[in-house]
């Protein structure tokens, strides 16, 4: 039986790819530019198994910021700096910055104690802005976690029912209309030390039957 259960553990895996940079005209003096998240797995800590999902550089930070504060012990790898002067046109900083996140989600996913995180869970498989994030891994939406990563896709609960929430805590870039996009680095703003409310349970559970192993 023990035989089996490392055969299965190790076959398990999670391939996680940040790709495609696109930039977005917030308004006339203003824009963002976000990447696509595409993950693959086998691993029973992941309601989908295939998702794909797009996110912008300050998502990211929000991210980190929540992964540290709930898991206090462990050292988490760092983001790719922040660049003033960041360019979709500079192949080399989209590379680099691309690169740089693939690497902090791969490290990410390499620990098995942050899977069991439900706003990561949330950032990887859902298309929720990070205000609705927050609510729904505290309980405070009328979806749950899982209702939000099975009906991501859906008008259910699109990123567009956020429109004008998102933002605010979110990275804006401005532009010269020459193809520069700028960023402007996420306002700080207090968020709460999550507590262990914060954590999914069936997904906390989940880790102590298998260990996930990243290819």
């Amino acid at each position: 039986m023990d035989s089996m259960l490392d055969n299965l553990s190790k076959t398990e895996f999670i391939s996680i790819c940040v790709q495609d940079p696109r930039l977005h005209k917030d308004d006339l003096w203003h824009t963002h530019v976000d990447y696509e998240i595409s993950l693959h797995t086998n691993s029973m800590c992941f309601r989908k198994k295939t998702s794909c999902v797009r996110r912008r550089y300050s998502e990211f930070v929000w991210l980190r910021h929540c992964l540290e504060q709930n898991a206090l012990i462990i050292e988490l790898p760092k983001l790719p700096p922040w660049n003033p002067f960041f360019s979709l046109r500079n192949t080399e900083q989209v590379s680099q910055r691309m690169k740089g996140l693939q690497k902090f989600l791969e490290s990410v996913l390499h620990t098995p104690l942050l899977l069991s995180d439900s706003r990561l869970h949330l950032f990887l498989q859902s298309e929720l802005s990070i205000t609705k994030m927050e609510n729904c891994a505290l309980g405070k939406t009328r979806y749950t976690v899982a209702e939000a990563i099975q009906r991501s896709s859906r008008v259910y609960i699109s990123r567009s029912e956020d429109k004008g929430s998102c933002d605010s805590d979110c990275e804006s870039s401005s532009s010269s209309g020459l193809g520069l996009s700028v960023d402007t680095p996420m306002r700080s703003s207090p968020l709460p030390f999550f507590k262990s409310c914060d954590r999914d349970p069936e997904l906390f559970s989940c880790l102590s039957e298998s260990s996930t192993t990243l290819i």
